[in-house]
């Protein structure tokens, strides 16, 4: 199955929902794929990424309108992004390219060699074949279809298998389609690249319990991801699970460095907390401060928090999630909400 296939079928691309059938498809596809495309010369596995990346930049101006009103980002970080994109996906190009990356090594025999003959010996890196690429949903474009999973595999000569984030669906088929197309105009065997959608955790734990699969590339929460390590570790063949999950990030501040820059300091922590809306991974998550000496901290820390705007999430389940922590820390023992500021519910 590819992503073409799937379109043609006549669903709306924001009703996009992968069967069972269309799932052992997309597998089989792969699965035969990963048997030519490991051998592509690294000149043509560039010329594949480079083309990939003139479709995307095609398509700039799209991903603009139609970003937005999928993710609530603003149409700066749609092109911002795009270009962070294709620049992954050309340094790739350079990189497979050059060719050093594989790490040829050859040690040639010493028959001679006392007390014992030395054998021959040569070793360099191989695709290891099919990997999966779960897409992020606070980076629609630089951790998702096209982003850096993705680039690496195809640049190490595996074909993607990649799972749509389901925030951002048409978002996620308008760069699918522009890979399906590098495929075709690039001569790469069909199944190189598959774009699945839908289906909650049971299309992602499918994919990877799929014996095709030798490698997961995943971005998102910590319960999708070791819920994913799970499953691979649990295959008959275990499998690596690269995953990039959230993080709390605690920040230390010392009496001293409070007494010196205690308001600068409240400023720079609310403008990190709140950049993207909260939902970058280097958001700090936990920030100690000492008992004393640090009242005027809170107290900035606090006017910047009443002053601030709400805005608009990533999806309704980040927003519900986040508005139930907040409820269910409010209700502790021993803790003092020092400001709050609620968006709108939708």
């Amino acid at each position: 199955m590819t992503l073409t296939s799937i379109i043609g079928q006549g669903r709306a691309q924001d009703e996009l929902k992968t069967s069972e059938i269309e799932l052992s498809t997309a597998m089989a596809l792969a699965e035969s794929a990963a048997l030519s495309y490991r051998n592509e010369s690294g000149a043509k596995k560039a010329a594949f990424l480079r083309q990939i990346a003139d479709n995307i930049d095609s398509v700039v101006d799209t991903i603009a309108e139609v970003g937005p009103g999928e993710t609530g980002l603003p149409e700066g970080r749609m092109r911002g992004e795009t270009g962070r994109t294709v620049g992954q996906l050309r340094l790739f190009a350079s990189l497979v390219e050059e060719g050093s990356w594989v790490n040829a090594r050859i040690e040639t025999a010493q028959p001679d060699r006392q007390p014992l003959p030395k054998v021959d010996l040569r070793s360099m890196s191989r695709p290891l074949g099919v990997v999966a690429v779960f897409c992020a949903s606070n980076f629609p474009l630089a951790f998702s279809v096209a982003g850096g999973d993705t680039a690496s595999a195809l640049a190490a000569g595996c074909p993607v298998v990649a799972i749509a984030h389901h925030s951002h669906p048409k978002l996620a088929a308008l760069v699918g389609e522009q890979i399906q197309k590098a495929v075709a105009s690039c001569g790469m065997p069909e199944g190189t690249f598959s774009l699945l959608f839908g289906g909650g955790r049971s299309v992602g734990q499918a994919v990877v319990k799929h014996p095709a699969v030798k490698a997961v590339g995943f971005t998102g929460s910590r319960a999708g991801g070791t819920a994913l390590m799970k499953v691979a570790a649990e295959r008959e063949e275990p499998i690596p699970v690269y995953a990039e999950m959230s993080a709390i990030n605690p920040v230390v501040f010392s009496t001293q460095i409070l007494a010196d820059k205690g308001e600068a300091l409240a400023e720079g922590l609310y403008g990190s907390l709140t950049m993207g809306v909260g939902q970058f991974c280097t958001n700090p998550g936990l920030v100690f401060v000492p008992a004393d000496g640090s009242e005027a901290f809170l107290a900035k820390y606090g006017e910047c928090v009443a002053a601030g705007a709400g805005a608009a999430m990533l999806n309704a389940g980040i927003c519900q999630a986040y508005r139930d922590g907040v409820d269910a820390l409010a209700k502790e023992s021993g803790v003092k909400v020092i400001a709050r500021v609620d968006g709108a519910a939708d």
